[in-house]
């Protein structure tokens, strides 16, 4: 079922979803340590706001339910409604005066992110001419990377002023509008909160137009031709439940799934610690000033997106296992500099950031949202990677838990954090080298009967 017309205006709008994504998680991890000092969190709090945040828990949660309702309903119709969950969780967040707020205000955004995923990767797939699948994944990527670093940007700009550092260029804006809100009633951390408050804005915007946009797609061809399929048969529509047995009762889905998971959930204990507490980290560890930990985020997201690029223009061209092999290979490099120089040498940190933002170009997300997209039949598409969403994300939540009693109130732990980090990337290289798919300029249909034959 080649596509007759190109994919890539539907790319860009559900993409936006990427954008979402990562700037909701980018958000919060730029003024994690402004909401700290205004509700005077420990860094229990801390941890417990990335477990239940889009980074973990609450992206798990969604992506089991956004995965199911894709297809059992379709793709158009988490578009219709999604982002208004995402826009109500963002609104929490900015009004927030406590910690229980803030953590639900994380929790609805997550639970949003969740839902989106595995509807965004799969209909970009499904809507992808075969010659272009990679790229267009690619280009997702790339708006994963243009979130961070406009909210990085922005969070700089915003940023108060330190013992040691002057504030953000607009940090008077900041104070112009705390001052309008509370009737000049905002002081010391009162008044910096309001740097992440406009920031999570920046979002809220962001996902109204992301929303106006994405319900406004056609719904996917392959999608309607399964449901069409499974109509003709006369087989009645099985329920959720039922549906799950039928998935793991198939061996190539489990298969599939038990590589996917391999690879994206060792990847993802790391990024999802350094997506959340990086600046955090540069800041504790590293003795950077907010301001500065967000700048090296910052150009970290300029160099991402630039191998990001690069990627979309090779990815389907040259052999994905070799080039699978070489991103995850920069991010090992980057933890044993780290490890040997040490994050409060200014060197080491520099290498670091610059090895790390390459293998986060190339990243293996790219791989594991092109291959999830790959490996299955269209009825299980969107429900597989839910599940193995579910599996990652909620897996990381727990380790992110973990990983803020290893790395201590003020980074004591980091090199015993970073030895397990090296462990963990060591791992997913193994698994990708290994066993990735050889399913590279073949039409889903191909692939479909390759794997699973006609009776599926």
């Amino acid at each position: 079922m080649e596509k007759k017309k190109s994919s890539l205006k539907s790319t860009l709008a559900v993409s936006l979803t990427n954008y979402l994504d990562a700037g909701a998680i980018v958000a919060g991890a730029s003024g994690l340590t402004l909401w700290q000092n205004y509700l005077n969190l420990s860094e229990i709090h801390l941890g417990w706001l990335n477990f239940i945040s889009a980074n973990c828990l609450g992206a798990a949660i969604g992506a089991i339910i956004g995965g199911v309702l894709a297809d059992k309903y379709g793709r158009k119709a988490i578009y219709t409604y999604n982002m208004l969950v995402y826009m109500v969780g963002v609104l929490v967040i900015m009004l927030a005066t406590n910690f229980p707020t803030l953590l639900t205000g994380f929790l609805i955004t997550g639970i949003s992110v969740g839902v989106g995923v595995p509807a965004s990767w799969t209909y970009i797939s499904e809507s992808s001419e075969t010659g272009n699948r990679g790229r267009n994944i690619c280009i997702s990527q790339m708006a994963w990377g243009i979130g961070p670093l406009i909210i990085l940007i922005l969070g700089t700009l915003l940023a108060p002023a330190t013992a040691n550092e002057a504030g953000g260029l607009l940090f008077p804006v900041v104070e112009a509008f705390a001052n309008f809100v509370t009737n000049g009633e905002a002081n010391g951390d009162s008044l910096n909160i309001f740097s992440s408050r406009i920031v999570f804005g920046s979002l809220f915007i962001v996902a109204f137009i992301a929303w106006l946009l994405q319900r406004r797609l056609d719904e996917s061809a392959e999608w309607k031709a399964a449901k069409e399929a499974e109509k003709q048969s006369g087989i009645k529509q099985k329920s959720v439940f039922s549906s799950f047995g039928a998935l793991f009762a198939n061996k190539t889905c489990v298969r599939s799934m038990l590589f996917l998971a391999g690879i994206y959930l060792t990847w993802n204990m790391v990024c999802s610690v350094m997506g959340f507490f990086q600046p955090h980290i540069y800041e504790t560890a590293g003795g950077l000033s907010n301001e500065m930990a967000n700048m090296f985020a910052a150009g970290q997201w300029v160099v991402i997106i630039a191998m990001t690029f690069v990627c979309s223009l090779v990815v389907d061209k040259i052999n994905q296992r070799g080039l699978y092999a070489f991103g995850v290979s920069m991010g090992v490099m980057a933890w044993i500099i780290v490890i040997m120089i040490g994050i409060s040498s200014m060197t080491g940190l520099v290498i670091f950031t610059a090895l790390w933002a390459i293998q986060a170009g190339i990243s293996v997300q790219t791989f594991y949202a092109l291959w999830a997209s790959e490996l299955f039949p269209a009825k299980y598409r969107a429900a597989a990677q839910g599940i193995m969403f579910f599996t990652v994300r909620g897996v990381s939540a727990i380790w992110g838990l973990y990983f803020v009693d290893i790395y201590g109130e003020k980074g004591e732990g980091f090199t015993l954090a970073g030895t397990m980090m090296l462990a963990l990337f060591i791992i997913s290289l193994v698994i990708g080298v290994i066993w990735a798919p050889k399913t590279q300029g073949k039409t889903l249909e191909e692939i479909t009967k390759e794997r699973y034959g006609d009776n599926i």
